[in-house]
């Protein structure tokens, strides 16, 4: 079995995901895998289905660098009445993913403080 065949499911999980300049090379026995994920949620799926194939990541066939891109934020002021549901609606995001984009700053989801400046990702 080649590598190519091996490591299936995990190169066509990348490309399902539109992994950026997704390259799949094979070079002295080696299977490299680069490009560029969306999200660090995209490259835990493709670390998942690698577990799968090697679960104990021992094989030592396989060398999968996945950058993820750089987010795209717009920083917002919260306000008096503001939760992180309202802030997610006005700009098109779950609060899921404010809460993601600012742990460094809110320790309860349902405890916001006006005044906080907040990065909302833009998707």
């Amino acid at each position: 079995m080649g590598l190519q065949e091996k490591y299936h499911d995990l190169i066509s999980l990348a490309a399902d995901l539109v992994i950026a300049d997704l390259l799949v090379r094979e070079q002295n026995n080696v299977l490299y895998i680069d490009g560029t994920a969306k999200s660090a949620e995209d490259k835990e799926k493709l670390w998942g289905v690698y577990g799968k194939i090697d679960p104990d990541f021992r094989a030592a066939d396989a060398v999968v660098n996945i950058e993820v891109a750089d987010t795209i934020t717009t920083d917002y002021t919260v306000q008096k009445g503001d939760s992180l549901s309202k802030i997610g609606k006005e700009h098109g995001v779950s609060w899921q993913v404010i809460y993601e984009a600012n742990k460094d700053i809110i320790t309860n989801p349902d405890l916001i403080q006006p005044g906080w400046k907040l990065k909302i990702p833009i998707v």
